[in-house]
């Protein structure tokens, strides 16, 4: 049972009753990210989520850290383009220590200058340790071009320069405007009574919070086909392609989830089957499709050889072709639909991914789908709700490359 509640200060708080079981997870959703930054703090959503572990006012960053190690539970967090997100795990007689910690991070961080220099530091070692990982990078790049000039293509981690930019004032500002009751979520899911978790959220977060700010508005991103390449002496070539996808609201999004499985989801998929499986040119193969407030992109990636990459990039072109003139068998759509179904099933066996699953939807939809409401959109996709949506293949694709490959060659594979 879900129960979503409205404090009086404007906080949601979302609580999934989960029984038979005895952990609990929970997390403070802030709807900011690198989308609500610009091109001067891009990088300070991220630098804002690593510096809340690293003191308090009567903590330190260990004594933080040793809160959870004694109760045998979890905490982390991670910052995207549309949200950040602060989370635990703990058994259930835990709860409130794990809440009143994240409350006191939440509210009471120091931001000390000295702490400030060395996360400067550990973040610079992060965006170099991208720029080694060129699977990785690869994406950024993509990225990158097909958002070109919106903030949904800037680097969640920012750049280093604008890193040595930031000041204890700077993030002690934004945070005073983005981290306010209205764009902020509570969610919890495990062993909870409702009413216990929001009457304890409501005595740790339910002041009103003296940060006066709101989630600046969104202007939808163009999709660029733009071409991206980074030349590295690596072993392999690493390319990526896209072309635009669906917002996470749109009403054919199902319909785009089951065209990637079909296309390069699963090891039953076609690029999988034909460039792995059949040709062996590839290690890495598969497609996936990424969704936003207000747009998404369906993207495919490939890991081969230098020597291969052009019959790589040469039969991804073919494959989708294919799907955009013929849409997919009806074995695919069934097999797509368990598949997806029982992947999803799977997941909310974890009280973490109920947490997860609640956060976004309340952040991104202002809505919460049962499980049967969702099993029945999976199901109630057609073949011809496949082959519309595979109409996007016949996109120009934005595309970009990491490896040896000189973009004069790349420009040849994708004319």
């Amino acid at each position: 049972m879900i129960d979503r509640q409205q404090l009086a200060n404007g906080l949601t708080v979302v609580v999934e009753e989960i029984p038979g079981i005895r952990s609990i997870s929970m997390g403070i959703w802030v709807g900011t990210g690198s989308r609500y930054e610009t091109p001067e703090d891009n990088g300070i959503s991220h630098l804002i989520e690593h510096m809340m572990f690293k003191g308090t006012k009567t903590k330190s960053a260990k004594e933080l850290a040793e809160v959870f190690d004694h109760v045998g539970g979890q905490v982390n967090a991670f910052t995207a383009k549309e949200y950040t997100c602060f989370y635990a795990k703990v058994l259930d007689l835990h709860f409130r220590r794990a809440m009143e910690t994240l409350a006191d991070m939440f509210f009471h961080s120091q931001f000390a200058p000295e702490e400030l220099a060395k996360e400067r530091k550990v973040i610079v070692e992060e965006i170099r340790m991208y720029e080694d990982t060129p699977d990785e990078l690869v994406h950024d790049l993509l990225a990158a071009g097909v958002w070109a000039g919106h903030p949904l293509g800037f680097n969640i981690l920012g750049t280093e320069d604008t890193l040595h930019r930031f000041g204890r004032e700077d993030l002690v500002d934004y945070v005073s405007r983005r981290y306010t009751e209205k764009n902020t979520v509570i969610t919890v899911a495990g062993h909870v009574r409702a009413d216990d978790v929001i009457k304890t959220v409501d005595e740790l977060f339910g002041r009103p919070w003296q940060r006066m700010g709101e989630r600046p508005a969104t202007v939808p991103p163009k999709f660029l086909s733009h071409r991206q390449t980074r030349v590295k002496q690596t072993e392999q070539e690493h390319l990526c392609l896209a072309v635009p996808g669906l917002s996470v609201d749109h009403t054919d999004l199902y319909a785009m989830i089951l065209l990637n499985n079909a296309l390069g989801g699963t090891m039953s998929s076609r690029l999988f089957q034909s460039i792995r499986e059949e040709k062996g040119m590839a290690y890495s193969i598969y497609s996936y499709h990424t969704a936003y407030r207000d747009t998404g992109l369906l993207g495919v990636y490939a890991g081969m050889a230098p020597e291969h990459a052009g019959e790589v990039a040469q039969e991804i072109q073919r494959i989708l072709e294919e799907v955009a003139a013929t849409g997919i068998t009806e074995r695919e759509l069934d097999r797509g639909k368990e598949q997806v179904k029982g992947s999803l099933m799977l997941s909310l066996e974890s009280t973490t991914s109920r947490m997860t699953r609640l956060g976004k939807n309340e952040l991104l939809l202002g809505r919460h789908y049962t499980l049967d409401e969702t099993l029945d959109r999976i199901d109630a996709v057609t073949p011809d709700d496949v082959r519309r949506v595979a109409k996007c293949l016949e996109s120009r694709p934005a595309v970009a490359a990491v490896g040896p490959v000189p973009e004069e060659v790349l420009a040849r594979w994708f004319r």
